[in-house]
């Protein structure tokens, strides 16, 4: 039995090879374009993530430096009061002159506190849950993780220590007895010198965090981040 192929001609040939190449070239344009846009939409998602990560830093230094401020204030304070007390007492003073001693150094606005800043961290834990951390800079990324795990650790100890160290109720009772002028006044040695012990840890703790802070990203440390507002904005508004 005899076959005859039918005959191909060239230009046939040419143009299947033509929209063959054009459907080819069509198809790598379409993936580059779509890898394009989101690489473009990765790009823009971690710039904002990093926006608001800044600001937040930022605040928090703020509030980190009020609240260093603040306990450093109390910690002379209250150290002086305990140092005066201690004296009195080893002295033998009359109960009336630790009376007026007392009464002194407590003129004015006395109280028993320290102050731990409430450290954001929301701008962090979207940025994580949406995935936008993960197209930061993996060295800027690690410097945020740093900063952020290192509060979170610093705000756990000093609860930790403050809890073993100071009795709630014997600090509310002090206060009392401060506010109705009628304080013991060897345990108000022990209350203040455990107050003391407390704000200087505090004190540290809060010079770490500020120091890290400081060396990791050294524009939180004097203004706000450059679009901190334009990107908070859009969060408000989204």
């Amino acid at each position: 039995m005899h076959f005859e192929l039918p005959e191909v001609h060239a230009h046939s040939l040419k143009a299947f090879a033509k929209h063959y190449v054009m459907i080819v070239v069509s198809i790598l344009t379409a993936l580059s374009l779509e890898a394009w846009v989101e690489h473009v939409h990765h790009e823009h998602a971690a710039s904002e993530a990093r926006a608001r990560i800044d600001a937040e830093i930022h605040q928090n230094f703020v509030e980190i430096t009020r609240a260093r401020e603040h306990d450093r204030e109390r910690m002379r304070t209250l150290g002086k009061l305990r140092d005066d007390l201690l004296g009195d007492l080893k002295a033998h003073a009359s109960a009336a002159d630790i009376d007026k001693h007392l009464h002194d150094a407590m003129a004015g606005n006395f109280y028993l506190d320290g102050r731990w800043p409430t450290l954001r961290h929301e701008a962090w834990d979207v940025a994580v849950a949406n995935q936008s951390a993960g197209w930061i800079d993996a060295g800027q990324l690690r410097r945020y993780s740093s900063v952020y795990a290192e509060q979170s650790a610093k705000a756990a100890i000093i609860a930790s220590e403050t809890t073993a160290v100071l009795s709630e109720s014997r600090m509310a009772d002090a206060t009392i007895d401060i506010q109705a002028g009628d304080v013991e006044p060897r345990e108000l040695l022990h209350i203040t010198n455990q107050m003391v012990g407390v704000l200087s840890e505090e004190v540290n703790a809060l010079d770490a965090l500020a120091r890290d802070i400081s060396e990791s990203f050294p524009a939180a440390t004097v203004t706000p981040p450059a679009n901190a507002l334009a990107a908070e904005g859009g969060a408000a508004h989204g």
